[in-house]
């Protein structure tokens, strides 16, 4: 009898050993992707600017994968499954910048000289000649130049150093740094939309979370950068979770919309730092600026200048995997999303519907301001009047075309990104101004909200069902 008891012991024994050794080698991988850090950021550079060598190698490794797995046919529908869903996207940046490139000529003087003197190939011959310059300022711009990028990795095998493959990733490293704080902004409207909130005030939110984690990032001293940077981080999340929580609260008490509710303390929050940072937080008289944070306090960077992609972009995209298991993985994640869907549903179920719309707004509200905190700590190292850049405005959008989830927003943030970051270039070399690419992002916008359009111009067929994803993002006034 006492053998019969001891086995169901003797049989946990093994399955525990297991759970210990599996936390063993994520630890183990852990650190070592901390410890080999700049050169695993470094490959993804030279991949992104190498993009199409990049591509190609996969399809060779998903070939060699397929073998094991059932040939053609298998690797066939692995990759009908995933290219699916971003036919309409890709179609929709295809003819956002097709419309671009018509804009572009449409505007360029030169060409209207040459069309007036009743040089008609002269015109042409100079509409193409701006275009391609002004395209590929804005590629070179987004994903840096292939032949650069070559040209620099037979300089370093040659013994040069880094220095001019550093140079020649300039461009896919602005790319991703543009790219954190879309992600935490289009991920805090993510959150909202999946409650039935919109919170269109992450403008305010990222200025708090900025303001607040600069703040600790000067003003508290003596402590080593372990302590200090996560204490500036948290300060900035929290400080923002907080602001944005007060328009939750108000909903959940009184009904007042977050709509108007987000607007107000936007503007609150602008007037603040205007205040702030032209009075008590002013380092310099005139400047309207406050003092540099202390260096414990810097979000490190992985690679020497130029390349300025810091630990920020790694963070963002750990929250987009931590919102996605909350929203889809636990049971908060369940009822905030049930609460978004019908909240009489919800209420009738026994979940508490004031109280996820606080929730909600205070973890939006932390993300916006770890946008906020990722600039500051990685890019400024201080707060200047004039901060806003558009990021939380921007982030509507995002979580609309990311269809509110976490893996779409960081997609729909990296082409943001790389358009952010290209138009600086293309404004600069080919004296294209940067509302051109504004314009092709709301036209890609207005194409993936629109989807009927493209398949209309394209000939597509019609969505399959489970292609078709319904979004609940707001409700009526007073809901």
């Amino acid at each position: 009898m006492a053998d019969r008891q001891t086995l169901p012991e003797q049989s946990q024994r093994p399955a525990a050993w297991g759970r210990w050794i599996r936390l063993a080698l994520w630890a183990a991988i852990l650190v070592g992707a901390v410890l080999l850090s700049k050169w695993l950021v470094l490959i993804l550079l030279i991949a992104i600017g190498l993009w199409p060598l990049s591509l190609v190698t996969g399809l060779v490794i998903l070939a060699l994968i397929s073998i094991r797995r059932g040939g053609w046919t298998w690797m066939k529908g692995w990759l009908a499954a995933r290219i699916r869903g971003l036919t309409v996207p890709a179609l929709s940046v295809l003819t956002a910048l097709i419309v671009g490139a018509v804009v572009i000529i449409a505007t360029d003087q030169a060409v209207y000289k040459a069309l007036g003197e009743g040089l008609f190939g002269e015109a042409i011959k100079l509409a193409l000649a701006n275009l391609g310059r002004a395209y590929g300022a804005l590629y070179e711009g987004a994903l840096g130049s292939p032949v650069k990028i070559m040209q620099a990795l037979g300089k370093w095998s040659q013994g040069e150093g880094l220095k001019p493959v550093l140079s020649a990733l300039r461009g896919p490293s602005d790319s991703l740094v543009q790219s954190v704080p879309y992600i935490f902004a289009g991920l805090a409207v993510a959150l909202g939309f999946r409650a039935g909130l919109f919170n269109i005030g992450a403008e305010g939110q990222i200025g708090i979370g900025w303001l607040a984690a600069v703040l600790v990032g000067f003003s508290v001293s003596g402590l080593p950068a372990a302590v200090h940077l996560p204490l500036a981080i948290v300060a900035g999340a929290v400080a923002a979770g907080v602001w944005a929580g007060i328009a939750g609260f108000l909903k959940a008490r009184t009904g007042a919309h977050e709509v108007i509710t987000t607007i107000m303390l936007n503007y609150v929050v602008f007037r603040l730092s205007d205040w702030l940072l032209c009075g008590p937080l002013e380092h310099t008289q005139g400047t309207c600026r406050t003092k540099e944070i202390l260096p414990s306090a810097y979000l490190p960077r992985f690679l020497d200048h130029p390349v300025t992609v810091h630990w920020g972009f790694v963070l963002s995209l750990i929250a987009a995997a931590l919102v996605g298991w909350f929203l889809f993985r636990t049971i908060w994640g369940f009822e905030l999303r049930t609460v978004g869907a019908n909240p009489s549903a919800a209420r009738y179920g026994g979940m508490s519907v004031a109280k996820n719309f606080v929730l909600a707004m205070f973890l939006s509200g932390c993300l916006a301001g770890l946008a906020g905190a990722a600039q500051g700590l990685g890019i400024t190292h201080n707060i200047a009047l004039g901060f806003r850049a558009g990021y939380g405005f921007d982030s509507i959008a995002l979580a609309l075309l990311g269809k509110s989830h976490p893996t779409g927003v960081v997609g729909a943030s990296l082409l943001f990104g790389m358009l952010r970051a290209g138009a600086s270039r293309m404004q600069s070399v080919a004296g294209i101004p940067t509302e051109i690419v504004q314009i092709v992002q709301s036209l890609v916008i207005i194409f993936i909200a629109a989807p009927a359009i493209i398949r209309s111009l394209f000939r597509l067929g019609a969505p399959k069902r489970e292609e078709i994803e319904v979004t609940v993002f707001s409700r009526g006034w007073g809901a």
